[in-house]
């Protein structure tokens, strides 16, 4: 079953990128979004995407995002005390 999320959003913002470039951007970075919330894993992220999980994780650079998505200092402070 496939969904699918109308925005609403100024043309003038669409016209700072050509044909589906916008689309893929808007799609790209709210999984990208989503992924470093921890709401979507790398995989599944990466098939709604029609990436590969490492061609997304690699993606995640782009973004500045790491690959630990939500994993964030506190969390490796209680896996290093609980080691």
């Amino acid at each position: 079953m496939k969904g699918m999320i109308k925005i609403e959003y100024p043309e003038s913002l669409a016209n700072t990128f050509s044909g589906k470039d916008f689309e893929h951007e808007m799609k790209s970075s709210s999984l990208v979004k989503l992924f470093e919330l921890g709401k979507v894993s790398s995989g599944v992220a990466a098939r709604v995407l029609g990436l590969t999980r490492v061609d997304f994780l690699e993606l995640l650079a782009k973004y500045n995002v790491s690959v630990f998505g939500a994993y964030d200092i506190n969390d490796l402070n209680e896996d290093i005390s609980n080691a």
